[in-house]
């Protein structure tokens, strides 16, 4: 094997880290946000990852039946249904269920984790038990070939420039605007935030349905890579919970750095080992880690 073959096969695989660094960040930044900001262990989390999965599958859907000339337009309409519809169901979700449960977080594991098992039946009733794929747009299929022998896929690099716009959006939000503002005024001094006439309750509610929408976000994104079914978000949770608490709960900093540090050392493991060897090594790695340093690499002061 030639050195430049060799160059190619580890770009590829470093390509393939950054695609699960994408995924893993978006679900985790979500978690960072209900789970940093707010307290709340959220085992739901995959299934609204998996929301918007399927508003995407059923935006394909309906535009080959009723719209076929726009298949090349729908994806990043989906993208934003995918956001607004599990932003709206995670508001549901604080109103019904999560206001009663604050500062009780084993009950909130529970309960989300009920949450968690209701809505799959709900998509196997719904939609069925099989995995569905939507029709992806032309622009989306593909390689970019730089130089002979590396092909870069398409969808790769769209989900990671996805995940870069949410990203920066997200921490324009936190800190330049007047939600954040409120975020971190409830996280700092919640009786103060109330005092100075922060609605804190609606902060909760919001930045639940933020975090949520995320995962929708995800869930998108996660439809160029790969099919989706009832169970599909719950496969990410546990990674996801890894890279929140191995970056530091609520640290969006630790979060990133976290989620790319995971990503890579577990595709890379994939060159050498099978990939199931691959995650038990980078699991163990994780949590040789974490007795090390428990509070994370970048730890952020949770809700009071």
């Amino acid at each position: 094997m030639s050195f430049a073959e060799m160059m190619n096969i580890g770009l590829l695989q470093g390509f393939a880290g950054l695609s699960l660094f994408s995924v893993l960040l978006l679900m985790g930044l979500g978690l960072a946000v209900i789970f940093g900001q707010m307290g709340v262990i959220n085992m739901a989390h995959g299934e609204f990852m998996t929301i918007g999965a399927y508003t995407v599958y059923m935006g394909s859907t309906l535009t080959e039946k009723y719209a076929p000339n726009l298949v090349q337009a729908y994806f990043p309409f989906a993208i934003v249904a995918a956001f607004v519809i599990a932003f709206g169901v995670g508001w549901l979700t604080e109103w019904a269920l999560i206001r009663h449960l604050y500062k009780r977080p084993l009950d909130t594991l529970l309960a989300t984790w009920g949450l968690s098992l209701g809505l799959q039946q709900v998509f196997r009733t719904a939609i069925g038990p099989k995995e569905v794929s939507p029709t992806l747009p032309d622009w989306l299929m593909g390689s970019w070939s730089p130089h002979e022998g590396l092909d870069i896929p398409i969808n790769g690099m769209f989900v990671m420039g996805l995940t870069a716009l949410v990203t920066v959006l997200l921490m324009i939000a936190l800190y330049k605007a007047r939600w954040g503002l409120r975020v971190r005024a409830t996280v700092s001094n919640r009786v103060m935030a109330n005092a100075i006439g922060i609605n804190t309750k609606q902060t909760d509610r919001l930045t639940f349905a933020i975090g949520c929408g995320i995962a929708g976000v995800a869930g998108a994104a996660f439809t160029t890579i790969g099919s989706t079914g009832p169970t599909s978000g719950s496969l990410y949770i546990v990674d996801s919970f890894l890279v929140v608490t191995f970056g530091g709960a609520g640290s969006l900093l630790g979060t990133v750095a976290s989620a790319f540090g995971i990503a890579q050392t577990q595709s890379i493991s994939e060159f050498f080992m099978t990939g199931s060897n691959a995650k038990v090594l980078t699991l163990l790695t994780v949590v040789t880690i974490l007795m090390l340093r428990p509070q994370g690499l970048f730890p952020s002061k949770v809700r009071k």
